[in-house]
């Protein structure tokens, strides 16, 4: 068996892809080192440029940014505030890590060295142990190999390698197809399995692996109907958009079932309702199931905020599922009795779905989704208010002829979600962001009037990161600098002088925030330098907003001087 590469070697190389900003230098240099490795190997390396400690997907490292930095701490010998120091100065964990550790082990580490590591941290009974182990890994590291396990551990490798990107890269350094690359990709979930099938000249052996969740295909928003129809063409599938959680349903072949959340968590202890009903579809298994899991009593889908109340209970009361009962509304069927189906036309995966007959064979709970077909842009139109009378968000459009991509966002899936309305709120705190807006204050606190009396209390209401251009950002970094209260490192208060127009599609009661209300999905529609802080929304709007949307129907954005338009959502991609 060939001897572990060392592990500096993929320290260099991810160093010298993040320095080019050739994507084929990039993709080149990545080719060349792939292909130098040993077998045992490469599986690690590449889900490792992928920003992934662990081989296995669905498993969890279990450690994050607090333990961490209990362990860099215990390894370099820095204190808490050293540490926090090195953290500001460079806004990364890894150059965090680089910065305080200089010497290494002897004899170095090597790629199987840091993937066992890894494995035993995810396997530690304890956040203890967790802590220990990787702390003994810090020490066996040098700067430059610390760097990019903390970028790893992390989840950020910050050198330009996108997911595409490594795929060309395991082509060609196995002389592959790409489209045969991404194929397998798509079917595995696993770029490390991919860069093996790859290697022995195996890709068209790439099948899902039921119990393995593989991404999610999401949908791309339209502003409007008109939209859609430019983008469907004459014949659209329309589906009810429903307020809940992404799942994905794996029904094995002895009928066990997993349900994995849209961020691939196993969740099937959280909604045992679910699980227990799968029985009956065994001698369909195995199956695999993309769906959405809402709230649901007497035929009717019950507000999101009831369904927060079972969020992160991984073992809900018998009261609590009485109080909130759930059902799976199924939309798509990706793998069935042994064959998969995600090539396939939408057209015949919904079909196979239908046969399945889930609302008689599981009694109700789990149940289709509502199907309808528009040929206009009336049509949708007609389609959208009808599902928000159903109390729901909005439309899911899909083209029947539409193959099942995961992870992508393409047009053979649109989402048409309007926003509920839009706030005038001040921004009073502001954060440094991550990844790409490292070094830009990105993240806005903000907040509304209590009253509209003159010297009435700022109420915080929520925090948004999206909506502004990069220009924005940098404009707006230098002048909360400016007017910064009191900085506490990563987060500071600031003069609350910057009116935003925020976007949302929900309000809900929240004790988080001194409003006693929180934003659903916030996003930052423009800057008012037209307003001033006296201009801003008040209480009064916020909580006459939250009763109002309790009807189910479609609001009209209302500003805080009576201004009326209609908003349509372009910003978290939830499908």
């Amino acid at each position: 068996m060939a001897a572990s590469t060392p592990f500096a070697d993929l320290a260099r190389t991810a160093a010298a892809v993040g320095a080019t900003r050739s994507k084929n230098a990039k993709r080149d240099l990545l080719a060349a080192y792939l292909r130098a490795l040993p077998e045992s190997d490469l599986a690690a390396a590449t889900v490792f440029f992928a920003g992934r400690p662990l081989v296995d997907p669905t498993a969890k490292l279990g450690i994050g940014w607090v333990q961490q930095g209990a362990a860099l701490a215990a390894a370099s010998g820095a204190d808490a505030d050293a540490i926090r120091a090195a953290y500001l100065r460079h806004s990364d964990f890894g150059d965090a890590a680089a910065d305080l550790l200089t010497v290494g082990a002897p004899d170095g580490l090597s790629v199987g060295d840091v993937a066992d590591a890894f494995a035993a941290i995810a396997s530690a009974s304890s956040a203890d142990d967790r802590v220990a182990r990787m702390t003994d890994l810090f020490r066996r590291a040098d700067a430059e190999e610390a760097r990019f396990i903390g970028r790893i551990a992390s989840r950020e490798t910050r050198i330009g390698l996108r997911e595409g990107l490594l795929e060309e890269a395991v082509a060609v350094a196995f002389d592959a197809p790409l489209d045969d690359v991404r194929r397998a990709h798509m079917l595995t979930g696993e770029i490390g399995e991919t860069a093996r099938l790859a290697r022995s000249g195996r890709l068209a052996d790439a099948r899902l692996h039921v119990g393995r969740p593989i991404r999610f295909m999401l949908a791309s928003p339209v502003a409007d109907a008109a939209e859609v129809m430019k983008r469907v063409g004459h014949e659209a599938w329309i589906e009810d958009k429903y307020d809940g959680i992404r799942a994905q349903l794996h029904v094995g072949g002895e009928g066990s079932a997993q349900l994995f959340s849209r961020d691939l968590n196993d969740v099937t202890r959280s909604f045992p309702e679910i699980a227990e009903a799968v029985g009956t579809l065994r001698d369909e298994a195995p199956l695999v199931i993309d769906g959405e899991l809402v709230p649901w009593r007497e035929g009717s889908v019950l507000d999101f905020a009831s369904l927060q109340t079972r969020l992160g209970r991984v073992r809900p009361s018998k009261a609590l599922l009485a109080e909130v009962p759930v059902v799976l509304v199924a939309f798509d069927l990706l793998h069935h009795r042994g064959v998969d189906l995600l090539e396939v036309p939408l057209r015949e995966r919904r079909a196979a779905l239908d046969a399945l007959s889930l609302p008689e064979r599981t009694a109700e709970r789990m149940l289709l989704s509502h199907l309808d077909t528009a040929r206009s842009a009336q049509e949708v139109d007609r389609h959208f208010d009808d599902a928000r009378e159903r109390r729901n968000e909005g439309l899911m459009v899909k083209d029947p002829r539409s193959t099942y991509q995961p992870g992508r966002r393409g047009l053979g899936w649109l989402k048409l979600k309007k926003a509920l309305a839009t706030l005038d709120c001040v921004v009073v705190g502001v954060e440094w962001g991550h990844g790409k807006r490292r070094g830009v204050l990105s993240d806005y606190t903000f907040a509304v009037r209590e009253t509209d009396a003159p010297d009435a209390r700022l109420l915080t209401i929520g925090k948004a990161y999206t909506g502004l251009t990069d220009a924005e950002i940098a404009e707006m970094t230098e002048h909360f600098k400016g007017v910064t209260l009191q900085d506490f490192g990563r987060y500071r208060t600031v003069v609350p002088e910057v009116v935003v127009e925020i976007a949302f599609d929900r309000i809900m009661r929240s004790s988080r925030h001194r409003s006693g209300f929180a934003m659903r999905f916030p996003r930052i529609v423009r800057i008012r330098d037209d307003k001033t802080p006296a201009e801003i929304d008040t209480l009064d709007t916020v909580e006459a907003l939250f009763g109002e949307q309790a009807t189910g129907r479609i609001l009209l954005a209302t500003g805080a001087r009576g201004e009326t338009e209609r908003i349509a959502a372009t910003g978290e991609a939830e499908a």
